[in-house]
């Protein structure tokens, strides 16, 4: 096919034409449910009768709605707000205490909103999706905008809620289900996109018309901001908050996944004003007058004696350029070396901090402006983990930072911006043994030569006769960062029971900045599974395991990842968990939200990339003659991200050549597959039951 030329419309005329499973892509279709609950009920009855699966379920529902876990929250006002589920509070509930109680070992919670209950009272399956919260600089009286999904799916409907009160607003702002977007341009005002009736969302899915929404008026007469083009990933509304409390109206307009134009429109225009920074950056706040702007690409402002390099963070006065819409001198802020990412900023009051990748490893730097330049050095915290910010805000002093490693359980640490005191405020018991475990981290060789880490979590005392169950888990896209956790779930169903633990810090990632990531991008994809195929190797040639013992693990783009590791190297693992994937590459931009990611993985419809997509898509690569291991599908009915049709179709393969498969489809949860604590660990206690059966020498303790 790819000898010849084709037009996109015959070349999707003969894959539509050639595909007998396309029923299985329409999601609540009488067919294709019938066939989801019978490999369900099929699925289910195998693992669930697996002796370790009663103990896998619950040992998970233990750690996942354990008391024993830390409330992690954002502060409004001095009290601070936490979202809690546990195995009473199955929705969860939205609750708060204050600052001096929540430092203590058992804080005074009060609900402000019960989503059990609420969703009791209305009769739905109410999933609570977050809040956006807004009140003027001084004022204690906030608004927010409650996201409520059904089921779990990314389309949402907004309720105003008043923090005050603990109600939600009489007649205040309500928006029918879409997948959309808001943003506080005052109290009384909103900026949102939505679906607005034919002709108003992307081929993705999402708005890309922003209106104007005042208090009091029915949303049909919001006033139209900005249009964009339905070829575009979407149009969201911003608003960005200035240290004196003025807020500007604007809004990012993502023209492609990772190019987007942002624009301002002054008080009493019509006509917005584009922000000149490129096309691949981000701003990311004000801070003491100045603009952050990330860059994901290198930039050399025009009529400057500067150039910045793709990953930096610059800045330049904002006022400057508001008064004269020209673009002021930009400033470098930080500038990472080979081995660093700048991974986030946050701007806390008195602060600039930075969120930084270090060999993989996160840390928190603080940045400084000192006259013409800027200074950046390192938060001191105790130890050596993965650190990370929970939460900073511009108008808090207190800075919380997550601290946790493989084997180190979170700690919840309290940093003080104007006294740059460090607190530790909760320190989780350890959630499983890790006594004799150790972490390691290695280099594997891909093909092309690059040096691909990986941390390996295992006992001190494996033998090195590659017997060791092994599982290796990937993503590899959109410049999402691995980066060392702990889990208690991963840590009582797999290391304690003497399996080891791969986390592969593969090229598509953000880990080592955006040049990691978009070295892997459309027909250079390539290289992302020839480095995750090298770390296999690593740990097969290394003794840690073999073929027989190893398994992998992705979901979503990871998921795809895995479809491919299926056709590529069927010989190297042992078992294969495929969750909430991409697989029919030739058909996903038409599913969903696909059309959004054409930037990462190329478009069907452009020849030259339609050639590449051909060779690794997994679907079409399908082959019923090769070795392949027995695979385990996990999708989501309500998934309205990534179409559930992608893993039927593929197990539907398998079925029809006769080959062994697992496949489990949640009916509710959305791209996460469970929509609370419970759905989580049963998933989990399927996934890790199947790769014990699959890895585990099989004895009668298995």
């Amino acid at each position: 096919m790819a000898d010849t030329v084709e037009t996109p419309e015959q070349a999707e005329t003969e894959v539509v034409a050639t595909d007998p499973y396309l029923w299985l892509e329409e999601v609540e279709g009488e067919d294709a449910l019938a066939w989801v609950r019978s490999q369900n009920e099929r699925t289910l009855a195998d693992l669930q009768s697996d002796p370790n699966y009663p103990a896998f379920e619950a040992d998970a529902i233990e750690a996942l709605t354990s008391a024993e876990r830390i409330p992690y929250g954002s502060i409004r006002n001095g009290m601070v707000y936490n979202f809690w589920q546990d195995d009473t509070h199955v929705r969860g509930l939205w609750r708060r205490t204050s600052l001096e109680s929540y430092a203590t070992d058992a804080p005074e919670w009060e609900t402000v909103l019960d989503f059990d209950k609420l969703a009791a009272d209305e009769d739905k399956n109410w999933v609570y999706k977050g809040a956006d919260c807004f009140a003027p600089k001084g004022s204690s009286d906030y608004k927010c905008m409650v996201s409520l999904s059904n089921g779990g799916k990314d389309a949402v409907i907004q309720r105003e809620f008043d923090l005050v009160t603990k109600q939600f607003v009489e007649d205040g702002f309500v928006t029918p289900e879409a997948k959309q977007g808001s943003a506080w341009a005052s109290p009384d005002t909103l900026l949102i996109a939505t679906d607005w009736g034919e002709g108003t969302v992307t081929q993705s899915g999402y708005p890309f018309v922003v209106k104007r929404w005042e208090r009091g008026t029915p949303l049909d007469s919001a006033e139209e901001l900005i249009r964009g083009d339905e070829t575009d990933v979407g149009v969201w509304p911003m608003a960005l908050e200035l240290e004196d409390g003025r807020v500007l109206q604007g809004a990012v307009e993502a023209d492609t996944f990772f190019t987007s134009k942002y624009w301002w429109f002054p008080g009493g225009e019509t006509v917005p004003v584009q922000f000149p920074i490129p096309l691949k950056s981000s701003p990311q706040g004000v801070y003491e007058g100045q603009l952050l702007v990330s860059l994901q690409e290198d930039w050399a402002p025009e009529g400057q004696d500067v150039a910045f390099k793709s990953g930096d963070l610059v800045a330049f006065d904002i006022d400057t350029f508001l008064e004269t819409r020209e673009l002021p001198p930009v400033s470098l802020v930080f500038h990472p070396n080979e081995a660093q990412a700048l991974e986030g900023v946050a701007i806390a009051k008195n602060a600039l901090l930075l969120g930084v990748s270090d060999t993989a490893v996160g840390k928190v730097m603080l940045a400084e402006p000192v006259e013409e330049t800027w200074v950046v050095r390192p938060v001191e915290l105790p130890g050596t983990g993965q650190a990370n910010i929970a939460f900073a805000s511009d108008r808090e002093e207190t800075v919380f930072i997550n601290y946790e490693d493989f084997l180190t359980p979170d700690s919840l640490l309290s940093y003080n911006t104007s006294t740059e005191d460090v607190t530790t405020l909760k320190s989780l018991p350890p959630k499983f043994d890790a006594t004799g475990l150790k972490v390691e981290q290695h280099f594997a060789t891909s093909k092309d030569g690059t040096k691909i880490p990986y941390f390996l979590v295992s006992k001190e005392d494996i033998p090195m006769d590659g017997t060791t169950p092994t599982l290796l888990y990937g993503y590899g896209g959109f410049q999402v960062s691995m980066n060392p956790s702990y889990s208690a779930v991963t840590g009582r169903l797999w290391l304690e029971k003497g399996g080891a633990y791969v986390l592969a810090n593969i090229r598509g990632g953000g880990e080592f900045g955006p040049a990691w990531h978009q070295a892997g991008l459309k027909q250079n994809r390539q290289r992302i599974y020839d480095d995750f195929i090298a770390v296999g190797e690593d740990l097969v040639e290394s003794g840690v395991t073999s073929p027989e013992h190893l398994g992998i693990m992705g979901g979503s783009n990871g998921g795809l990842l895995m479809g491919v590791m299926l056709n590529q190297r069927p010989d190297l693992w042992n078992a294969v968990v495929v969750q909430v994937p991409l697989l029919d590459m030739m058909r996903y931009h038409l599913l969903l939200a696909g059309a959004s990611w054409v930037d990462e993985y190329g478009s069907p419809d452009v020849p030259e990339e339609r050639a590449f997509l051909e060779t690794i898509s997994p679907y079409q690569n399908f082959d019923a003659s090769k070795p392949y291991p027995v695979p385990f599908f996990v999708t989501s009915t309500k998934d309205d991200r990534v179409h559930p049709g992608h893993a039927r179709k593929m197990a539907k393969k398998f079925e029809a050549a006769g080959l062994p498969f697992y496949y489990y489809e949640n009916t509710d949860g959305g791209h996460s597959a469970a929509a609370n604590q419970q759905e989580r660990a049963k998933r989990s206690a399927l996934e890790f039951t199947y790769l014990t059966e699959k890895l585990f020498p099989q004895t009668s303790e298995n």
